[in-house]
């Protein structure tokens, strides 16, 4: 087996000693070991008394020069021997951070910035050209060959359970043992064309059926037919915006409080993201475009933003950002090839009512392919910037280690971090797909048709593919980093630090 150079011991962080024109800081303090091994072995003594015979030649020494005589230059003072403790130059380490680069980063030097815009540029170019090019201008925004009705609000004043009736019936004697039971459901319209009015709707009692009681603020979907008549009602769901608001208030008040300034970058990337989906993603794969294309450049437009202003302009981002690029373009790749082989059509439930509302068809496959794309670029982000950050400080913490012991000891640390973003991945993937794993566990066909069904099969493809390109960003990304990290020269950025 080749030797793998991530296994190669670094040895301990050395110390970087202050250099000799640097004096001593203030405060600085040593132990008394600290001293050298012959002036630790002195006993301290009491300065003895001067000699008699010695004071008649420090006094002619004092002498006044005869005329004519050049002054003689004062001999200066012999220094005094040091107590017992007293403080010697301290070393100096160079500071070491912590992993995400929270710290401000330090300004990469011009050679750097060159390296980096040439190797940034062409991703940088391709992300705009994409988005450029498969954005619908001018193009009608799509809506759907099948209307769902106009959105109205309301509340649920009362509820009563009994047999199903049509309009204008009386139940009349017992109901037959067995048979179908109906909720009947009086609701208070508070907006739409009559608002303020009450209408009844009778719903199936099954296992499907929301339970709905009263109190319960709820969404009816209006058809634009007579607006006091029931029947051009239906009854859609409850209304959650003021849950979800407050939820979405405490995030964002946690973020802050914990991150103050970096946690409100964070939050304005963000709502970024969600424009770049909401006002180019979207429209660019409901007027008919590649989804796979428009997840790529979607992404990298959120890559850059996100990744950018949430940890700032620099070198360290910079290289964070061209891991990820690359990531994305592997993982892509490996969807593609993949779900090609596999023969996967991407024609689940959704998708199928999706190309209906639609009225045109549209790359279902494709759009399997988008999710897998964008569903990894959150873990990815992570990772590339963890690694990007690891192997700064380590140049910063050493700057004797050359790059290949910087990506040893960078892949070390990727390591153990990989491990749990995949299985944050795998879990995020096998969640959103309980309910379709719990329906093939019931149909009792053996696991390995259950595996090789449409929906299994995508979400495999999904996880495996997204979980490859997060293994890759590791040893990608700290190449880069120990590559350009390298080259960058180090500010003389020094701390005194006590011995112990």
């Amino acid at each position: 087996m080749p030797r793998d150079i991530s296994d190669d011991d670094t040895g301990p962080i050395r110390r970087v000693p202050a250099s000799p024109g640097q004096g001593r800081p203030s405060g600085a303090r040593r132990h008394a070991t600290d001293r050298p091994a012959a002036r630790r072995a002195r006993p301290d003594r009491e300065r003895s008394p001067e000699p008699e015979r010695a004071k008649p030649a420090r006094e002619r020494a004092r002498r006044r020069p005869e005329a004519g005589e050049p002054p003689r230059k004062p001999r200066p003072p012999e220094p005094e021997p040091e107590p017992a403790g007293a403080p010697e130059p301290a070393e100096t380490l160079v500071p070491v951070g912590h992993g995400h680069g929270h710290g401000p980063a330090e300004p990469a030097s011009r050679r750097v910035k060159l390296l980096l815009l040439a190797l940034l540029a062409p991703f940088a170019l391709a992300t705009v050209a994409g988005v450029a090019l498969l954005y619908p201008w001018g193009e009608p925004a799509a809506h759907s060959a099948n209307s769902v009705g106009t959105p109205v609000h309301g509340e649920v004043t009362s509820t009563e359970t009994g047999p199903c009736l049509a309009p204008g019936q009386v139940q009349v004697g017992e109901p037959e043992p067995g048979g179908s039971q109906c909720v009947a459901v009086e609701v208070l319209l508070s907006d739409g064309p009559a608002a303020g009015s009450t209408i009844s709707k009778n719903l199936p009692l099954e296992p499907s059926t929301p339970r709905f009681a009263a109190g319960d603020d709820v969404v009816l979907a209006y058809s634009g037919a007579q607006p006091q008549s029931p029947e051009s009602y239906q009854l859609q769901d409850f209304q959650r915006g003021a849950p979800l608001l407050i939820l979405a208030g405490l995030f964002a008040l946690a973020v802050i409080v914990l991150g103050r300034w970096r946690g409100l970058a964070a939050l304005v990337a963000l709502g970024l993201s969600f424009v770049v989906l909401a006002l180019f993603v979207l429209p660019a794969i409901l007027a008919g475009e590649n989804p796979l294309l428009v997840a790529i450049a979607g992404s990298g437009l959120i890559m850059f933003v996100a990744l950018y202003l949430t940890h700032g302009v620099s070198a360290r981002t910079s290289v964070a950002v061209l891991g990820t690029m690359v990531s994305l373009t592997l993982i892509g790749v490996l969807s593609a090839v993949f779900s090609a082989a596999a023969k996967l059509t991407g024609l689940s439930d959704d998708t199928s009512t999706l190309i209906a509302s639609l009225g045109h068809g549209i790359d279902a496959r494709g759009l399997l392919l988008a999710g897998v794309v964008i569903g990894a670029l959150g873990v990815l982000d992570d990772v590339t910037v963890t690694q990007t950050s690891a192997v700064w400080e380590l140049r910063r913490a050493n700057p004797a280690l050359s790059w290949r012991e910087l990506y040893g000891a960078g892949l070390r640390i990727g390591r153990d971090h990989v491990g749990s973003a995949v299985n944050t991945l795998v879990m995020a993937y096998a969640g959103a797909a309980l309910p379709v794993l719990l329906l093939a566990s019931l149909s009792g066909v053996g696991l390995g048709s259950i595996l090789g069904s449409q929906d299994i099969a995508s979400e495999i493809v999904r996880t495996l593919a997204g979980s490859i390109g997060i293994v890759a960003a590791v040893p990608v990304t700290t190449a880069l980093a120990a590559l350009i990290v390298v080259r960058e020269e180090l500010p003389d950025h020094t701390s005194p630090v006590s011995s112990p």
